[in-house]
């Protein structure tokens, strides 16, 4: 799962000027009168994670449903609502009543529309996602969850210039842990659980005596479920929590921006040099992961592993993906986060290489996996997954702490918002095409059976026709494995320019990211 750019977990990080000179100096947090602050924010990240998990659960369920990787890339446009939320964020910064609160005016009605959406979702769902007899409609379910995560993304905005107002300056830092830490856990229960608790086999086999025909959940009770969770739980903090402006000077915080000026001031944003070479960056720097990042564990569902197996091999993660935020934080409160962010690209690379050949692997550690997975491939497999993780939680709490130190709180949202949405955007396009070109970049034939030459295995339901007829499905050139190749040169001659491009915004100071103030003539 690709994640959101937030602020750093450990410590803020404040730029002060001095004369015509920056300088940086860290400002050590103290969450004393900050404790009931945090944990809501820890649990609005939290409710963020779900949707985001049923995202990622959804292509686990039609993989196995006879969908190409054309329609599985057709059904990652549901992830672009928080690339394109920068449209709409003005929107949430200027839009608001006073007597609810700036966020809250975004934040209550968009979680109650969840919460509906969600029982809505919980009536059809099954019809859509298709059975035995009919296949998935694609187009309805793209459409369906585009609109739950463009919900997911307005939730987004408005936590995010909350928190910037609702944790003291010295706390704000905070929020990114939050957020990766509530996050982590909302993806959890709604990907890792919800797929688990659904398999009937898994059900079957660990957690009942008695066998039955399905899950101990099933998809649209889960959707029931969450959409009344998201409905009390919304009316219980628009009732006891009260939002509060701060008026302080160092919140720094515009209270009068109208629709207009909210984007004009995107437009000045987007305008400052800095922060079109940071785009450039961001917008660039995954594309050596893409294969890896999206196509691997579909392949691996390909090879036979159940998805509920995989889901299961991220329990042993979670206190990696808790920890590990907090852990990295420590190297990244200084004057250079990005440094870590450098140091682990060539291992992410790297790791495209190691996840190919773990695919490669898996028919012959794993023939039989739907019904047992030797111990072997079960820890070679958790060891995969667990370096990936340190690799992507370095890229992300650097790459977060660099913002927390960046932003200028002063635009309230929209500033963040926008670094988040190019860093999500750069994580998107790579992942819808790598999605595609599965399919054209793979060769294979149905040998051995009728109308052999026409049958070319591109999906389950051709395979299983294949095999009725007699045939056998065999590959003669994987898509996949050409990604990885391209993946990994294209990733190693980007480190060798993003390298100078990253040490250079590092060495900017503050008033490269500012946004000018405009001076009034005194009369």
């Amino acid at each position: 799962m690709e994640r959101k750019s937030r602020k750093n977990g450990g410590s803020t990080v404040s730029l002060l000027e001095n004369g015509q000179s920056n300088r940086i100096e860290d400002s050590r947090s103290d969450i004393k009168g900050d404790e009931w602050n945090i944990m809501l924010l820890l649990f609005l990240y939290t409710l963020q994670g779900i949707p985001l998990g049923l995202s990622s659960a959804i292509p686990m369920i039609l993989q196995n449903r006879g969908v190409t990787y054309k329609q599985q890339a057709e059904f990652s446009f549901v992830t672009w609502p928080f690339s394109l939320k920068l449209l709409w964020a003005p929107l949430v910064d200027a839009i608001f009543s006073t007597r609810m609160g700036r966020r809250k005016t975004w934040l209550i009605p968009t979680q109650y529309l969840i919460g509906f959406f969600m029982l809505i979702l919980s009536s059809h769902i099954s019809q859509w996602l298709g059975s035995e007899h009919s296949l998935p409609n694609i187009e309805i379910l793209t459409v369906l969850f585009f609109s739950l995560n463009f919900l997911a993304a307005t939730q987004d905005i408005a936590v995010d210039g909350w928190a910037l107002t609702m944790l003291k300056k010295r706390n704000v830092g905070h929020a990114s842990t939050c957020n990766s830490v509530g996050q982590s856990v909302g993806f959890f229960l709604s990907y890792v659980v919800f797929m688990a608790l659904e398999s009937t086999s898994f059900c079957n086999n660990y957690l009942r005596s008695i066998p039955q025909d399905e899950g101990i959940i099933t998809l649209p009770g889960f959707f029931y479920f969450w959409g009344w969770f998201f409905i009390i739980s919304t009316t219980l903090i628009g009732l006891l929590k009260r939002e509060v402006e701060p008026h302080d000077p160092e919140h720094e915080i515009v209270h009068d921006r109208d629709i207009k000026s909210a984007y004009i001031c995107l437009k000045n944003i987007l305008k400052l040099p800095s922060i079109q070479t940071l785009a450039l960056v961001l917008l660039t720097c995954k594309i050596g992961f893409s294969a890896t990042d999206n196509v691997m564990t579909l392949k691996l569902v390909e090879s036979g592993i159940p998805k509920e197996k995989l889901g299961l091999v991220a329990i042993p993660l979670i206190p990696v993906q808790i920890v590990l935020p907090v852990f990295i934080a420590k190297y990244t409160a200084g004057p250079k986060p990005l440094d870590i962010f450098l140091m682990a690209i060539p291992y992410r690379l790297f790791f495209g290489v190691l996840a190919a050949a773990l695919v490669w692997v898996t028919p012959k550690l794993a023939p039989d996996a739907a019904t047992l997975m030797p111990a072997s491939y079960v820890i070679l497999l958790v060891v995969c997954y667990a370096l990936h993780q340190v690799c992507v939680y370095s890229m992300y709490v650097s790459i977060m702490a660099f913002f927390a130190k960046i932003s200028d709180s002063s635009v309230g949202g929209t500033y963040m918002t926008l670094l988040n949405t190019v860093t999500n955007l750069g994580g998107n396009w790579p992942a819808l095409l790598a999605l595609y070109f599965v399919d054209p970049l793979t060769w294979k034939h149905c040998l051995g059976g009728e109308n052999d030459i026409e049958n070319k295995c591109e999906n389950i339901t051709k395979k299983e026709e294949c095999i009725q007829n007699g045939g056998t499905c065999e590959t003669q050139l994987d898509g996949y494995y050409i990604e990885t190749a391209i993946c990994t040169i294209v990733g190693l001659l980007w480190l060798l320019w993003g390298m100078k491009k990253i040490r250079y915004i590092q060495s900017l100071g503050e008033g490269s990211w500012k946004l000018p103030r405009i001076k009034k003539n005194k009369r």
